[in-house]
Order: C-alpha cells, then structure tokens, then sequence
C-alpha cells in the first residue's frame, strides 16, 4: 500500500512537471539571455571608455554622483571600476597621473588597493599599508561616505577592534545616515568579529546572530520605505543560514521570514527588471529558497529579469552565473512540482505574469524593464 502511494505521488509529481514547467519557463527569461552584473546605461559608457584607456568618461560620472549626492550609485560604480581596473589599470593610472589629487580616481585607487590588498596572502600587512590611500580619499571629499565605507571594510580586514570600528562608523554615518553601503560593512563587521558594535565583550555565534538582526532591523525601521536600508534584515538573514549550521546552532526562523517579507515589500516599490535594486533581489531569492518558499522566490526572479547578480551566488558556487541558474531552475521545478493539474498559474505570481509582450517574449507585467 505505502509502495503504491509512492508510485501514485511520483506519478502525480512527473505530470506536473511536465504540464507546467514549459509554460513557467516561458516567463522567464531564457539562460543564454541572462547577463552577470551587466551595467546600467551611465556605468556602460565609462567602462567602454576606460577600455581604450580614457578615464575621462569615468571621471565625468563620478564627478556627478559626488555633486548631485548620489551616493548609493557612487559606491556602486566605484567599485565596479576598480574591479575593471584589477584587470586592466592603464586608464586609472593615467587619470592619476593627470588630476593626482582627484578625489573620484584617488577613491577609486583606494578600492582598488584595498580590494588588491584583501586578497593577498598577506592580507593584514597589505591592509595596513594602504590605510594612508583611504584617508586621502576621505580627505580629498570630506562630504563623501563612500570612504568611510571604504575605512569600514579595512577595518574588519584588520581586525579593528570595535571602538576603533565605532570611531569610523560614527564618521559614516554623520555624511549619510542611511547609506545602505555603510551598513552592510557594518553588519558584516557584527557577523566577523561576533561582537557588537559598542562594547569590548565577545558574544557566542548565537547572541551574535540575535545582535546582528538587532541591527537590521533597527536600521530598517529608521529608513524610508523605498531605501535599500530597508533590505538589510535580508542580509544578515543569509549571514545567518551560511554561518549557521556551521555553528551549530539553530536558525532564527521566524526573523528570516520576517526579513524576507520586508525585502519583498521593498522589491514590490521598484519596476521589475532594473538594476539598482538587482542585488537585493539576487540576494532575497537565496534567502527565500532557503526557507521553501518557492512561488514566492520564483516571483522574485521574474522581477530580476536577466540580471543576475555575482553577490550572493559568488559565496555559495565557483561560477555565480551557473549558481543563479541553477537556483532559478530549482524554483521552477519546486512551483511546477507543487501546482495542481488543473491550475492555470501558481500563486502568488504578480498579475501579467507569464503573458506575452510586443516581440513574444513572456515577463512579469509582460516585460522587463
């Protein structure tokens, strides 16, 4: 008997994948469409730029991110130029060597020594000699974060301790009280060192955990409703599940859930399919695959789009892009495999979902962008 109903289950199991796997796939984008941290419209020409070694483009759009106090984009194309310049510096190096006292490429420097510098096997004494880059860069811009994020992410590289961290996370947070930039480095600080932010004492991974969702959280509730501040309970809710079950300890279930439904409220105040809140939702389907909820993470990759991004699939697969497929064709299965027969479409799919758009291909809202 108990045979026959795991034959009958498995049956049931295979008809529906079969009948709504294609038509779930045909709301996705396909794979061969999918791009990893493509560019937006005004990193594009810069990085174009910069390839034929001409930094000015590149010094045009950070001049006006510092101008116009866009500092989330500045921190964001900050370190995507260094990252273009890890591999070819040629342009770098020659807006250096024309406007040496640039705060854009001094910044960009620094992000690039520090980034050079934590992947050294001699990682602490790298850090400690680049110091000296990231505070002329504070100091060539005294209004701008991003340094100071910058300081952050040296200091948990050099084990600062936390009053030292307090220091530079009081300056960050005086020139952007809600720089999502900033409170990430200050949350992967928490995660790190299993301290808080004030207080010399130790905490176990446990009270950790609590003390870095005590953070988030109190972080998101301060921030406006449409601020990527509003997405760092997810965050510290993937700290948790990749530190987790390596610390044996359990996971903060009803916390993740709750942050996972905050970042889906934040998703929701965003066009499916752009950019700057890309990472965000790479990250939220991680977490929302972690914790079963399919219909509800495959959701969230059609509002991704052909987007994908390196964080968080870069931590937990050697190839980020294979790892982000990957997890979307899973989502797809787990819906399929939940759907009854009859049913038209899985719930809760935004309206439109599935439907085709002017050239044919399917999206959520019938489009991505």
């Amino acid at each position: 008997m108990f045979r026959t109903m795991s034959l009958l289950r498995a049956l049931i199991g295979t008809s529906r994948l079969v009948r709504h796997t294609p038509r779930l796939l045909a709301a996705l984008p396909p794979d061969d469409d999918v791009l990893l941290d493509p560019p937006d419209s005004r990193l594009a020409p810069a990085l174009v730029a910069a390839a034929l070694d001409d930094p000015e483009p590149a010094a045009k759009l950070l001049a006006t991110t510092r101008d116009a106090a866009e500092w989330e984009d500045r921190d964001r194309y900050a370190i995507r130029l260094s990252t273009f310049a890890y591999r070819r510096d040629g342009w770098l190096e020659h807006w250096l060597a024309t406007a040496p006292g640039d705060p854009d490429a001094l910044l960009v420097k620094a992000q690039l020594a520090v980034r050079r510098a934590w992947e050294s096997p001699a990682r602490a004494e790298r850090l400690a000699e680049v110091g000296p880059l990231i505070e002329a860069a504070a100091a060539a811009a005294p209004e701008d974060p991003v340094p100071w994020r910058l300081a952050l992410d040296h200091a948990r590289g050099t084990h600062a301790s936390p009053a030292v961290f307090e220091t530079l996370w009081e300056q960050a947070v005086r020139r952007a009280p809600h720089h999502y930039g900033s409170h990430v480095a200050a949350l992967t600080y928490l995660s790190a060192q299993c301290c808080g932010l004030r207080g010399e004492t130790p905490r176990t991974p446990h009270a950790a955990h609590h003390e870095c969702f005590d953070f988030a959280e109190q972080a998101a509730e301060d921030a406006l409703p449409g601020s990527l501040v509003q997405a760092l309970p997810v965050r510290a809710a993937f700290e948790q599940l990749v530190a987790g079950p390596r610390a044996g300890h359990p996971v903060c279930g009803d916390r993740i859930d709750a942050a996972a439904d905050r970042a889906l409220a934040l998703s929701a105040r965003h066009p499916a399919g752009h950019l700057w809140p890309g990472e965000v939702r790479n990250l939220l389907v991680y977490v929302l695959a972690a914790r079963g909820r399919w219909p509800e993470a495959l959701a969230e990759f059609g509002r991704i789009g052909p987007h994908a991004s390196s964080f968080p699939w870069s931590l937990t697969a050697d190839d980020p892009l294979r790892g982000f497929l990957d997890a979307r064709s899973r989502a797809v299965r787990e819906v399929a495999r939940r759907t009854p027969l009859r049913a038209a479409r899985p719930e809760p799919y935004p309206a439109g979902w599935g439907e085709a758009d002017g050239d044919g291909r399917a999206g959520p809202s019938g489009h991505y962008a």
